[in-house]
């Protein structure tokens, strides 16, 4: 399950939806691969649901030379409260793997620009 989920959050950056690739594999003539396709929002069980849905809603914690550090999770009481989180072990399971995937991905990208910028100079 969290594999999936990571690769959800990974075919999101990449703009590859279940539909796009199902689309693509009609196009070429393919039998689409379960192993291949990405997951939709709609495979996870709702406590996962509701962790991307409330994760999307939270404020960005952003530092302009080092970048995202995570979500502000001030208001995630009140956020939890209103989508109605029963699990709430495996909502914030869910949570905090959303989160530190962001991050690493984010000091990924700083790293990419950050070697740009020393081959160029």
């Amino acid at each position: 399950m969290w594999k999936r989920l990571e690769k959800w959050q990974s075919n999101l950056d990449l703009g590859m939806t279940k539909d796009k690739y199902l689309t693509m594999c009609e196009q070429l003539g393919q039998e689409p691969s379960e192993a291949k396709c990405p997951p939709d929002y709609e495979d996870f069980p709702n406590p996962l649901q509701q962790a991307i849905e409330v994760f999307n809603r939270l404020g960005d914690r952003v530092v302009a030379d080092i970048g995202f550090l995570g979500k502000d999770y001030t208001a995630l009481p009140i956020h939890m409260e209103a989508v109605g989180v029963v699990e709430k072990q495996l909502f914030l399971e869910a949570l905090v793997r959303l989160d530190a995937n962001m991050i690493k991905r984010s000091a990924d990208q700083m790293k990419q620009a950050r070697d740009k910028i020393k081959k160029k100079g």
